[in-house]
């Protein structure tokens, strides 16, 4: 059975094309350029924040997320941001009696931007929320905490097979890589991928025809 769904969210529900655009902007550099070099940075395996090293030696992200804010350029997301699929996927998903939660790598801003959209969940939280983040194998033991169902009834759905699928997996969790985004475009042929995914998708409208199947539902 599949009692519980829960999702990642930089590029699993939102689009973060334009808010990478800002920090190009804030860097200074073109946007397509920094686009390269995130892809680039990504492909090599680092950690994506090498991306603002290459451009800014010794930058501190939180730092100048703070910087962004002072200046009246804070970190933002909303309703266009996210990707076309996220309600309605979301709002099914409820309708079968599923939990539906969203847990991610985010700051307590975004945790706060999440909620004001009023999506069809039951509980969303963030890593500066918890004060522990991915890949953290203790970050998903609160997950299976707050879905209150065993680990094997929950699916983790995310975009990185590092800090999603694979700590996910290592928890008792059951998973889908979305093909979706830097990470899920660039990584997907990668063994650790099939090997540690119980789905690929890339539709999170996919989502409800996995637990029609698994659950039984006619």
């Amino acid at each position: 059975m599949i009692e519980a769904v829960v999702f990642d969210v930089g590029e699993t529900l939102v689009d973060e094309t334009r808010e990478y655009g800002t920090w190009a902007d804030w860097l200074g550099v073109p946007r397509h350029t920094f686009a390269a070099v995130f892809g680039a940075v990504i492909a090599t395996g680092l950690d994506y924040r090498e991306t603002f090293q290459v451009f800014q030696p010794g930058f501190d992200l939180d730092r100048e997320r703070q910087a962004r804010a002072d200046a009246g350029k804070p970190e933002w997301f909303g309703e266009d941001d996210l990707y076309p699929d996220v309600r309605p996927a979301l709002t099914k998903l409820r309708e079968m009696g599923v939990w539906v939660g969203i847990v991610g790598n985010q700051t307590v801003r975004a945790g706060t931007l999440l909620r004001g959209l009023n999506l069809p969940t039951d509980f969303i939280a963030t890593s500066d929320d918890w004060g522990i983040q991915k890949p953290a194998l203790g970050f998903f033991e609160k997950v299976i905490e707050a879905a209150g169902c065993p680990a094997s009834e929950i699916v983790y759905v995310g975009d990185r097979i590092d800090n999603d699928v694979a700590p996910a997996k290592q928890v008792g969790m059951r998973t889908a890589y979305l093909e979706r985004g830097p990470w899920g475009w660039i990584h997907r042929d990668k063994q650790e991928v099939a090997d540690l995914s119980d789905w690929r998708i890339r539709d999170l409208n996919e989502l409800s025809g996995i637990v029609g199947a698994e659950n039984n539902l006619s």
